[in-house]
């Protein structure tokens, strides 16, 4: 101190610019330290989160529950509204299933044979009729058989030369070519059971004998995709003309390592449509059921289908009650002191039970007492969020997910209960997605799909086969008919008209 007091005015004030000069550095240093600490606890919330993502907080499949680090999702234990608690396996009352007692069945009579112990043969004894009876379902075991179709060529007594038509598999003279069966079962493994193409020569050999190449065996996806090319232009002007369509995207590795694309699906309960494309809206324009599209939209909160212009003027939407519920799971577990989330989940779960107990009973909305009285349940819990979790930043600044979640809650009301008003319309996108799970199947097993082409075939020939499916046809003859170069076409009578699934 004493040396501070000897020092001379300019030596001072020379003193207290070097301190301020060193204050100004410190704090400086501590708004960047406080900005940096900010980014690190923002960082660390959004990790946080992202490791909280499971099956019953997201869209994440339930396959990513068991990764590490990965939270499972919290068991429901609450009892439904209107009744006691489910448990698993066969429901009281559900429709058995056995072997039932066939009879047209193949008869073969078994008689004892050999000696009695009193030395008579029993080929002379007395048939005293059927001592007890068993049925035996199997299948022959099978081996590939090659059959040659000789083309016979006549002269007539007035000279004209006539020849016999060929069978259908085999037009080209003097080859060797797979029938229609081999054909049908190649397709039916790569596209329906998702089975590896080597595996699939490895199998039909293993199973018929026979020995495709793996270039015969890649090939029939193109050309059974090519003799589907009317079948599916059907199919989408049919889910076009339906009165309600799910729909729904995925991510699929497709092309070179490190590329993505997307599926794109449109389902009702009896039509399936596929495309293989970009995550654009020019792509979804593309491939959704275009302009002439006039009915309700069920899907997931997905910017591409609220964008307008992607859907013609006068569609209807239902917002996807299974994601709802599960982003309000997530609100829970984000604000665990806050009661809106469960408030609105319960109501909501409340309104889909009462919808699907209406649809079985045949009526065609939710009671009215009922409805209002969850409906306001479900608006108070909205309002009680809104006010907890006030706006960030500007109308454009990107918001909380639960405050997002809430303004959309509230400002699409009617497109997150439309389906209260008419149970037509499902609360759920659970068609759509339970059409595009095959997909996620396939990339599982295959890694990746080298081929875009090869792609869309399988795509084009899904789509076929969960149509027919959904008709009641076989997979396995519908796929042997469009093989045979006559495809199974859906009727057209039933796309207008809508049972919920």
């Amino acid at each position: 101190m004493s040396d501070q007091e000897e020092l001379s005015r300019g030596e001072l004030v020379e003193l207290v610019r070097a301190q301020a000069a060193r204050l100004a550095d410190q704090a400086s240093r501590l708004e960047a330290q406080a900005a940096e600490l900010d980014r690190l606890r923002a960082e660390l919330e959004r990790l946080r989160r992202l490791l909280s993502r499971n099956s019953g907080n997201s869209s994440m499949p339930p396959s990513t529950d068991d990764l590490p680090g990965r939270r499972k999702p919290a068991r429901r234990e609450e009892t439904p509204v209107g009744g006691k608690k489910r448990k698993r396996g066969k429901q009281p009352g559900a429709a058995g299933t056995n072997l039932a007692w066939l009879d047209d069945a193949e008869v073969i009579d078994h008689r004892p044979v050999g000696m009695c112990e009193c030395g008579t043969d029993l080929a002379e004894a007395a048939d005293e009729g059927i001592a007890r009876a068993c049925q035996v379902t199997d299948v022959p075991l099978v081996s590939v058989r090659t059959t040659e179709h000789r083309i016979h060529r006549t002269r007539c007594a007035c000279g004209r030369w006539h020849v016999a038509p060929a069978p259908a598999e085999g037009t080209a003279a003097n080859t060797r070519v797979y029938g229609p069966n081999i054909r049908t079962l190649v397709v039916y493994l790569l596209v329906f059971q998702h089975v590896p193409v080597h595996r699939c020569v490895q199998l039909v050999c293993d199973l018929t004998g026979a020995a495709p190449s793996v270039g015969f065996v890649h090939g029939m996806l193109a050309r059974c995709a090519a003799a589907l090319a009317e079948a599916t232009k059907m199919i989408k002007a049919l889910v076009t003309l339906a009165a309600v369509v799910h729909f729904d995207e995925t991510t699929l590795r497709v092309g070179k390592a490190g590329l993505k694309k997307y599926v794109w699906n449109a389902s009702t309960n009896r039509y399936t449509l596929f495309a293989l494309g970009r995550r654009t809206g020019k792509q979804f324009r593309t491939f959704a059921v275009g302009s002439g599209f006039r009915g309700v939209a069920v899907h997931d909160r997905y910017p591409v289908y609220d964008t307008p212009g992607n859907f013609a003027d006068g569609v209807r939407h239902q917002l996807c009650c299974s994601h709802l519920l599960r982003d309000l799971a997530d609100a829970a577990e984000s604000y665990p002191d806050a009661v809106w989330p469960t408030q609105c989940a319960r109501a909501l779960r409340g309104l889909i039970h009462a919808a699907n107990t209406a649809s079985d009973a045949g009526h065609h909305q939710v009671d009215p007492k009922l409805r209002k009285r969850l409906v306001n349940e479900f608006r108070q819990g909205v309002l009680v969020g809104l006010k907890d979790i006030p706006r960030v930043g500007g109308p454009h600044h990107k918001q909380l997910p639960a405050r997002s979640l809430l303004e959309d809650l509230r400002d699409r009301h009617d497109d997150v209960m439309r389906f209260c008003y008419d149970t037509t319309i499902p609360a759920t996108n659970n068609q759509a997605e339970r059409d595009l799970r095959p997909t996620k199947t396939q990339q599982k097993i295959s890694g990746r799909l080298t081929s875009d082409d090869a792609t869309e075939a399988r795509l084009t020939i899904r789509g076929y086969v969960s149509t027919a499916v959904k008709h009641g046809v076989n997979a396995l003859h519908a796929l042997n008919s469009a093989t045979t170069g006559q495809p199974w076409l859906p009727p057209a009578a039933a796309a207008l008209s809508y049972a919920g699934p």
